[in-house]
């Protein structure tokens, strides 16, 4: 196989997960913010290797590079959240209620969201989806670097 067939599968495999992500959606398992977040990159990293098919420019190589490290990255920060490592966006986690009132503990709790994203909402051998996506997304941005060093080095 030739390197730059690498970016090809990369961004066939972001287009699969994020298909994965509907289809999980589609299954009853809403996503909360972060996961949205996690879905944009994908659809950057899908378009990109529709570009790169079109013009054949390295730049793209290196932009779909940064597309699934973003995702990655933005994945393993959500593992994080979800691990209570660190608190979350206030906008999609339960946050600490240290010091509230009631009446401000019972405002945060009527607007906090449907979908709260410090909750796992299914894993498989102990990794999240977010943990999964983190790890397919590095995998699939060392395709992508390795395509690009190989277009620099054939083209």
């Amino acid at each position: 196989m030739k390197p730059i067939h690498l970016a090809y599968i990369a961004a066939a495999g972001s287009a699969a997960l994020l298909a994965g992500a509907f289809v999980f959606q589609y299954l009853g398992y809403a996503p909360c913010k972060m996961c949205i977040w996690q879905r944009y990159p994908h659809a950057v990293a899908a378009a990109l290797g529709l570009a790169f098919l079109a013009l054949k420019n390295r730049l793209i190589l290196w932009l779909g590079a940064l597309a699934a490290l973003t995702t990655s990255a933005v994945g393993m920060y959500h593992v994080g959240v979800e691990k209570q490592w660190w608190e979350g966006p206030a906008s999609c986690s339960s946050g600490s209620i240290t010091g509230l009132s009631v009446d401000e503990l019972m405002n945060r709790i009527l607007a906090a969201p449907v979908v709260r994203c410090d909750e796992v909402a299914w894993e498989f051998i102990g990794i999240s989806m977010a943990g999964w996506n983190a790890i397919l997304s590095l995998a699939l941005a060392a395709l992508w670097l390795i395509a690009a060093l190989a277009h620099r080095r054939v083209n």
